[in-house]
């Protein structure tokens, strides 16, 4: 059965999609368009790339996520650096192994610019925040003066992924207006759930069913955010942001097309995750995810 897909952000956390795509396809589900936020992108990418559940858990399993977070080097011997690169560069890390890492795995099954997709099959989101909007990836891209097809897919994941303050946005320059410049971040600062673009208020687009997978509880189970200092603040602030968009979208007329995946115990940007924790994330997705087709009534 052919099913529209869409993956919520939420960065390391993505590892339990990969225990949810075994499941769809020992059940005979295949994908035939996708969206995605942040850590939701690359799977909706490799995905429709042509990578099956088996692959993405030897590569998700091989790959050490310490090593995305690519420093600048510095020749000044002091913790401060870091800082100070934040300051300038507006990202502790730049991001460039994520594109690349990207890139070689779309490369490996021929897919390098939207144009290698069929039209229409891959919507990722970003957030320009110079122009302080939401961008629905290659669409929009046309009010920037690129042509839709001919962007690199791995580039459109490496904005979906640029968690403020943590990777180094990515700089796009306006052909249409000058050559101004515009900062893209991760799309969840916007949408981190954009289960809205198959969907038209209490209807669906299309033909097809649409499943969303969701790296939370349902709301009725969300804890409210205990705030202690500045920093847990921050992290209220910008969880707020993220779902606060696409709430009104999980009404119950649309929850019971999302497959919840309850991960409270994991920050997104928790990058030194034991091999043990991966298994569990994995197990917890495949879990969810049964749970989800046994009930599932379209």
């Amino acid at each position: 059965m052919k099913v529209d897909g869409v993956f919520a952000g939420g960065g390391v956390k993505a590892f339990a999609f990969v225990g949810a795509l075994q499941v769809m396809e020992e059940k005979g589900y295949a994908f035939e368009r996708l969206a995605g936020t942040s850590a939701g992108s690359i799977i909706a990418a490799l995905i429709k790339a042509g990578y099956q559940s088996g692959e993405l858990y030897t590569l998700l399993d091989e790959l050490d996520v310490e090593s995305l977070k690519d420093e600048r080097m510095s020749y000044l011997p002091f913790p401060m650096m870091k800082w100070i690169h934040l300051y300038f560069k507006l990202g502790l890390y730049r991001g460039d192994r994520l594109e690349a890492w990207m890139k070689q795995l779309l490369d490996a099954k021929g897919i390098r610019t939207f144009a290698d997709l069929p039209h229409g099959s891959l919507r990722i989101i970003a957030s320009d925040l110079s122009r302080g909007r939401l961008l629905v990836l290659p669409d929009d891209l046309k009010e920037y003066g690129v042509i839709p097809e001919k962007f690199p897919v791995a580039r459109a994941v490496r904005m979906s992924c640029s968690i403020p303050f943590f990777f180094e946005p990515v700089k796009m320059y306006n052909r249409t207006d000058g050559g101004k410049g515009s900062y893209i971040v991760d799309g969840g600062v916007l949408s981190n759930f954009p289960m809205w673009l198959f969907m038209d208020g209490k209807k669906r687009k299309g033909k097809r069913p649409v499943i969303g997978f969701q790296l939370t509880p349902e709301l009725k189970e969300m804890p409210t955010n205990d705030i202690k200092n500045a920093i847990s603040m921050y992290r209220a602030l910008f969880e707020t942001m993220s779902s606060a968009h696409d709430t009104r979208y999980i009404v119950a007329d649309h929850a019971k097309n999302i497959v919840f995946i309850p991960i409270l115990d994991v920050k997104a940007t928790d990058f030194e995750l034991s091999e043990e924790q991966k298994e569990q994330l994995i197990t917890l997705g495949r879990t969810e995810t049964e749970d989800f087709i046994r009930k599932w009534c379209y």
